[in-house]
């Protein structure tokens, strides 16, 4: 089998502050690309967070109109993201280096009449120069009002941004050598062809890592590299809840160290389960007075981090993955065409919230 070695640059972002110009970020964005790919070996991908271009806007109530759309790029068919005027320079810079990138963004799609806003990531190719694939956040976290709090960290998602419903796996040509085509003469069974084709890879966004049904999705389309950026607050008892049962409030220290772990254990923990890499990349640090987890970690198909972040700055964290390496999973332990029952799933599909079994007599 031929080598399947692809190298990944994981590109942290420190914080982004409201006062910050979108040409100071793309600045340090560009920065972080020529990094990947002077270092050796050169990265093939980098993979960014969500909403890399701006800050989390979303923490922000913002009741005017024209204010909120600042925050957007709008798309169409004929004008894609790379062509837009706020973001140009960085996919220019993109296609200069001929790589390819994962990259957040809050996505106005005016194809009809009424703009329709997404959190969204998109694959380039700087080689190819087009998107090779978009993906739109399914598992919106926080509320559509916000908090009466004085000082609350609001996470205003469900008011500004449509759901995503689909969670679409994709090949990307060009990144290993001799993989086998649909025209390769003398193709064996289909089945016969996994893990020789054209890497698969799949795309989340931060809430989605916590939610095990996006990553089986992926892992029932054979995909062999997650990537998933996120911004995740260290410290919002309005949002994940404090346990009514102990002693005390969590203290911030405590509240991110809690939030860190569950972190890390849904990346690693999906990744095992679906036989796959995942690429993870934070925004981190304080931004606009809210604090955020770093984490940026690359996890391999064990469920083991191979390579973090050690820092809450921008930073490149880099490794290169052997793709045959999700073989041993995926035929064995979480061989998915063998071992799944789909007679005994029906609830997983027929109920979305908790009903408990009646109450006894």
């Amino acid at each position: 089998m031929s080598s399947r070695q692809i190298t990944f640059a994981a590109a942290q972002l420190g914080p982004n502050q409201l006062n910050d110009s979108r040409e100071s970020v793309l600045s340090r964005m560009r920065s972080l690309l020529d990094k990947a790919v002077s270092q050796s070996p050169p990265a093939q991908v980098v993979v960014f967070t969500e909403l890399a271009f701006t800050t989390f806007f979303p923490r922000h109530f913002i009741p005017d109109d024209r204010e909120l759309k600042s925050y957007f790029e709008f798309e169409s068919p004929d004008h894609p993201i790379d062509q837009s005027p706020n973001v140009k320079p960085f996919f220019d810079h993109v296609k200069k280096l001929g790589i390819d990138v994962y990259v957040g963004y809050a996505e106005a799609w005016t194809e009809g009449k009424t703009p329709e806003y997404y959190n969204s990531a998109v694959y380039y190719s700087g080689r190819l120069r087009k998107v090779l694939a978009k993906y739109r956040k399914v598992h919106l976290p926080g509320v559509f009002e916000p908090f009466p709090e004085s000082g609350a960290t609001q996470q205003l998602e469900k008011r500004y941004f449509k759901n995503g419903n689909r969670f679409d796996a994709f090949r990307v040509p060009g990144l290993v050598e001799d993989t086998m085509k649909a025209t390769t003469p003398n193709a064996p069974d289909p089945t016969d062809c996994h893990g020789r084709g054209d890497p698969v890879f799949g795309m989340l966004i931060c809430n989605d890592r916590r939610w095990p049904e996006g990553w089986r999705a992926y892992g029932l389309q054979g995909t062999e590299v997650v990537l998933c950026g996120y911004n995740t607050t260290a410290y919002a008892p309005q949002l994940l809840g404090s346990d009514l049962y102990e002693a005390k409030p969590l203290t911030r220290e405590e509240a991110e160290q809690e939030v860190f772990f569950h972190n890390r254990l849904s990346l690693t923990a999906n990744s095992y389960m679906n036989a796959c890499f995942s690429v993870n990349v934070a925004k981190a640090g304080e931004e606009d007075g809210h604090p955020l987890i770093a984490g940026t970690c690359i996890v391999d198909p064990k469920g083991y981090v191979i390579a973090e972040a050690q820092t809450k700055e921008d930073e490149i964290v880099s490794a290169t993955l052997d793709l045959r390496k999700c073989r041993a999973g995926k035929t064995k332990t979480f061989d998915l065409g063998r071992h799944r029952r789909l007679e005994a799933y029906g609830l997983l599909l027929q109920r979305a919230g908790v009903e408990e079994p009646p109450l006894l007599a």
